[in-house]
């Protein structure tokens, strides 16, 4: 008999173990995300992040009331935004509830650091869900080693350090923990979870847009088990209460409104809400009528209602009461329609196709072991299962298709490869048989009158006990030894890939996802490093040089920085809601200069900045980004704008002095290669492009302002009007009196 430990039973043994191992998981998970906290310091990484911390801290200082009403005229000048109507709030509503509960607590923490430690504290949290997650699917050991594994995935750490104060930092403990409250609700048919899970979805709407994943998974779930003819009362439950709840929650958030009512993205839930009724009523009418009758009846329903329902969606459609698609759903399905018909999202690194070595880069064991736990699944195939499966297929289809979207893969990867390993576990680390098989028949002890849990254990007990009475109490050495050997190779060299995954991750963390794109790091001949701040060094200057109100036109990409660093107004910001006006920032930076000028001033414009990665080698500079500016300038734009005119007549895109007149007369090489042979020398060369600098590039209408001390950021001031004298070519192309500027109105 086993005795108690710390006064504790066996089973409290076991809980209080797996507690342990939890919070181990836990702590882990915070620790291998705080890289890029440790080696430069606490400051928000990437462009996003920025609007969200710069709202969150809005939020802070002024209160909700005043967040949720907030017009930011500082936004696409002279546009503004209706800044609560046009967000997502629960970031940062969740990082102002915790900077107020620890301040009641007098613990002073600046919000800063709420918001940069955000992340790592919700990624344990994650790792909690995915334990509860496997353990609703499977068993305690798959959730513990589902936990594990998301605590150190790439595919998640990479939107997760500390600093990445994105919607993602939350929403992904959202996304698992409304899937486990969901299947709780359909093993049980209890509404009380079913209604959880509407309140964990309600606050997965307030997050992140992809939300969109989990009302079409589900019904897509409950569809499969109506097709599997597995409708049960559990189901009808769970799924009523779950839909009804959270779309009625989800249309509270402004930004959503009525969209679950009518977007195509919301119909497939609607539908499938409807069907279930329909099943419900079926299953009612079935102890009333006669069998014969009952089929009839069925059949016509079915047909009628189908039809009914498929003319309808067309109509509706059609008559554009629901609406179609986004632009970013049909680039889902049809890789090459962003680049034909929006050029701005085909322009983001993340919509782009996932090369396979980005699967083994985020996911990399992880990636072997989820078909296995897929055909574990396929084994057992119950409700909870079936929704395994289809999370799988789906996941893995749209992370192909977007690079961004492995991160809503990584969850599932994770539980199925706890699923796999922990099958892997019961068979070879389950000696019980081989115990009762090495002692004598006589002998009790409690191993040998363990029942078996599996099917390898329950004939290695049957084995045992058919040994006669008088066999020797042990089998030699060498018997035992080649019972053991097979299992120990298998464990061995488990052990040893799950070794290599962790140094894997460790060192992908540490390596790719712990550096913040504002502050750069290079490596001197003599190993030291060298950090290159100049980002934030344009920021800075842009802060105390220029006039509160100064207007900064720029790509959209640094929109949120100079908001939120700069504190000045822009034209353009990683919103992108409004296509026209970031093409009329393309146009300007692709016209010639005297153009360039007269649209710049026609905006309010007073300065221009430009990242510009020649002399370090810097690959993520404006001039590689020219084309996609050009692309959706030509657009909106096509008389005025044309890409192949920036090609040479041998289609080459070149910056040197064999470069196309059009691109060398284009504002953004003349505001990049400006001055950067006097420094570069006669020999000079552009480190990202391979190519010569140009010879000769004047500028007539902009003056430099500012520049950065490695020239990653350039700033250029417009000058005004009387500075540049009569002979201004400008003002000849200038016809009639310059406009007012546009009243400042929501969009």
């Amino acid at each position: 008999m086993v005795g108690k430990v710390l006064g504790l039973a066996v089973a409290d043994q076991a809980s209080l173990l797996r507690l342990a191992i939890l919070g181990l998981i836990s702590i882990v998970a915070i620790g291998s995300r705080l890289y890029s906290v440790i080696r430069f310091e606490s400051v928000i990484h990437e462009f996003d992040p920025w609007f969200n911390y710069r709202t969150t801290r809005y939020l802070v200082n002024n209160g909700f009331d005043k967040f949720w009403n907030w017009f930011d005229e500082t936004a696409w000048y002279p546009l503004g935004r209706v800044v609560g109507g046009t967000l997502y709030p629960g970031i940062m509503v969740t990082s102002a509830a915790i900077y107020n509960a620890l301040h009641l607590l007098n613990i002073p923490v600046d919000i800063r650091n709420v918001c940069v430690f955000l992340a790592p504290v919700f990624s344990a949290l994650t790792a909690v869900a995915t334990y509860y997650l496997g353990k609703e699917v499977k068993n305690a050991t798959a959730g513990l080693l589902a936990a594990a594994f998301i605590g150190i995935a790439p595919g998640y750490i990479s939107r997760s350090v500390a600093g990445s104060y994105d919607n993602e930092g939350i929403a992904i403990f959202l996304l698992v923990f409304t899937f486990f409250l969901w299947l709780r609700a359909v093993r049980l048919g209890s509404a009380l979870y079913g209604a959880l899970a509407a309140t964990a979805y309600f606050y997965m709407v307030s997050a992140w847009g992809g939300y969109v994943f989990i009302i079409n998974l589900i019904p897509l779930h409950v569809f499969a088990l109506l097709a599997m003819g597995r409708y049960s009362n559990r189901l009808y439950v769970a799924y009523s209460t779950f839909y009804a709840l959270g779309t009625l929650a989800s249309m509270q958030i402004p930004f959503v409104g009525f969209q679950p009512t009518f977007t195509s993205e919301h119909m497939a839930a609607m539908g499938t809400f409807g069907l279930i009724q329909l099943v419900a009523f079926t299953h009612y009418l079935r102890a009333l009528m006669p069998a014969g009758h009952f089929q009839t009846l069925l059949r016509a329903a079915v047909a009628m209602l189908f039809a009914l329902g498929a003319g309808g969606l067309v109509l509706l459609t059609m008559r554009g009461v629901i609406a179609p698609w986004t632009g970013r759903f049909y680039s889902l399905w049809d890789t090459g329609y962003a680049k034909v018909h929006i050029p701005i999202i085909a322009s983001v690194s993340e919509h782009q196709p996932t090369a396979w070595p980005n699967f083994f880069f985020d996911l990399n064991l992880l990636m072997l072991l989820l078909p296995a736990g897929i055909y574990f699944s396929f084994r057992e195939l119950t409700d909870n299962h079936v929704f395994l499966i289809l999370y799988s297929i789906f996941a893995a289809y749209f992370a192909g298709v977007m690079v961004r979207l492995i991160l809503t893969l990584t969850p599932i990867v994770c539980v199925m490869a706890g699923i796999a390993m922990a099958n892997v576990f019961e068979t070879y680390l389950d000696f019980r048989g081989m115990t009762a098989q090495t002692t004598g028949a006589g002998d009790t002890t409690e191993d040998a009158k363990a029942p078996a849990t599996s099917a390898a254990a329950a004939a290695a007990a049957s084995v045992a006990a058919s040994v006669p009475p008088g066999s020797p109490a042990r089998p030699a050495l060498g018997k035992r030894l080649y019972a053991y050997f097979p299992k120990a190779v298998v464990m061995v060299n488990f052990m040893y890939f799950l070794f290599m995954f962790q140094l894997h991750c460790s060192w992908i963390t540490s390596s790719a996802y712990s550096s913040p794109s504002v502050v750069l790091a290079s490596r001197a001949p003599d190993g030291s490093q060298h950090i290159i701040d100049d980002f934030r060094e344009a920021y800075y200057w842009l802060r105390k040089n220029t006039p509160q109100d100064a207007r900064v036109l720029s790509w959209w990409d640094y929109g949120y920085q100079l908001a939120g660093m700069a504190d000045r107004t822009t034209l353009v910001d990683n919103n992108t809601w409004n296509n026209t006006h970031i093409a009329t920032v393309g146009k300007v930076l692709a016209s010639d200069e005297d153009t360039a000028y007269e649209l710049a001033r026609r905006h309010d414009v007073d300065y221009v900045l430009v990242v510009f990665g020649a002399m370090l080698g810097y690959s993520g500079d404006d001039i590689n980004k020219f084309l996609w500016m050009i692309r959706i300038a030509q657009g909106v734009y096509p008389n005025d704008v044309s890409e192949q005119a920036f090609f040479t007549a041998d289609g080459q895109y070149s910056i040197d002095d064999s470069a196309s007149p059009t691109m060398k007369a284009s504002l953004m090489h003349k505001l990049c290669y400006y001055r950067f042979n006097e420094v570069m020398g006669a020999q000079g060369f552009d480190r990202v492009r391979k190519q010569k600098l140009p010879s000769n590039v004047e500028l007539h209408n902009f003056a430099e302002a500012y520049t950065t001390e490695n020239w990653l950021v350039r700033i250029y001031k417009v000058k005004d009007l009387d500075s540049l004298g009569r002979s201004h070519r400008a003002a000849d192309a200038f016809n009639g009196p310059r406009p007012a500027a546009p009243r400042r109105v929501p969009f």
